[in-house]
């Protein structure tokens, strides 16, 4: 082997290794063809940036019944996105058996045998602390599971912001989030895992305090999971305020604690217009039973995917 051959080989093996800083991994400089000028490339690359890709996809949640009870393991979950015929689930981690890494990568080996992408997976946390103490332990929480979420395969963790807590004012609550979530980002991002932050209530209960988190963390990893049924008024105007920083959905077709109709062709329209790519992932909360009322929220989510996206 010739030495020119020797030091490629050993830089490539760097860069698979993921010994290069992750912006000089990440650089969105675009690719010149033979013949194009930078500009051209630039129009093109912005241009594929906001051509909406909508995929229909189910968070574990929605069966969240069958899991607590043991009638259902998360393989069978993962088995059931075929019997729905969508294109991903998105993993609630309440209802893993551990975090062993035999055991998720066993499920990471099923999905893809299965051909199921996993579009996520999701966590509970309590970002909105005074006590310095319990912001870190959130932060040691929030990089286990970003590990396991590595180990799953997946790119992204939704995470919550929490409750502000009595006496609190706003601008307190979204500073102690951003004190725990700017350095979960940079721990996320050597691992490729995006952070998404619920719009959840609590701190995250209005769409302009998301927004102040995610301009304050500023990191390409951190976004927004958006939750379009947990804003208690004026809904469309909090969606399309978030969709900018959307990473990630979860879909329910009613909004608020009055659970009052959502329009979901209009949601979808302003995605589609807003240029999201990525899942619209069915999170089912209601009376109905799963088995019969999921298929029902997915023969909702599939079509308007298909009529909104260019995939």
């Amino acid at each position: 082997m010739n030495k020119d051959r020797r030091e490629f080989l050993k830089s490539a093996s760097l860069v698979a290794a993921g010994s290069l800083p992750v912006a000089a991994l990440s650089s969105s400089v675009p690719r010149l063809r033979d013949g194009e000028s930078p500009q051209a490339a630039a129009t093109a690359g912005e241009a594929a940036s906001k051509q909406p890709r909508l995929f229909s996809g189910c968070c574990a949640y929605s069966y969240r019944k069958y899991l607590a009870s043991g009638k259902m393991s998360m393989e069978d979950f993962i088995l059931k996105a075929v019997e729905l015929g969508i294109d991903g689930v998105d993993i609630t981690t309440y209802w893993l058996k551990s975090t062993d890494p035999a055991y998720l990568t066993g499920l990471r080996h099923l999905a893809f045998r299965h051909g199921v992408p996993f579009s996520g997976a999701a966590i509970g946390t309590d970002m909105c602390q005074p006590d310095p103490a319990k912001r870190g332990a959130e932060l040691d929480k929030i990089k286990k599971w970003v590990d396991a979420t590595a180990r799953l395969g997946a790119s992204h963790l939704r995470v919550f912001g929490g409750e502000l807590p009595r006496g609190a004012t706003d601008q307190q609550g979204i500073q102690w989030v951003v004190e725990t979530m700017k350095p979960a980002c940079e721990y996320a991002a050597n691992q490729g895992v995006t952070l998404g932050i619920e719009s959840h209530g609590g701190i995250t209960s209005k769409a302009s305090n998301i927004v102040e988190i995610l301009r304050r963390v500023d990191s390409p990893y951190a976004g927004c999971n958006l939750d379009i049924s947990n804003f208690q008024e004026d809904p469309y105007t909090q969606i399309e305020a978030c969709i900018p920083y959307a990473t990630h959905t979860h879909i329910r077709d009613f909004y608020g604690d009055a659970r009052k109709p959502l329009d979901l062709d209009r949601v979808w329209q302003m995605f589609a217009k807003g240029g999201y790519q990525g899942y619209m992932s069915a999170e089912y909360e209601a009376e109905e039973d799963a088995m019969t009322a999921v298929p029902k929220l997915i023969n909702k989510i599939k079509p308007l995917c298909k009529k909104y996206s260019t995939v």
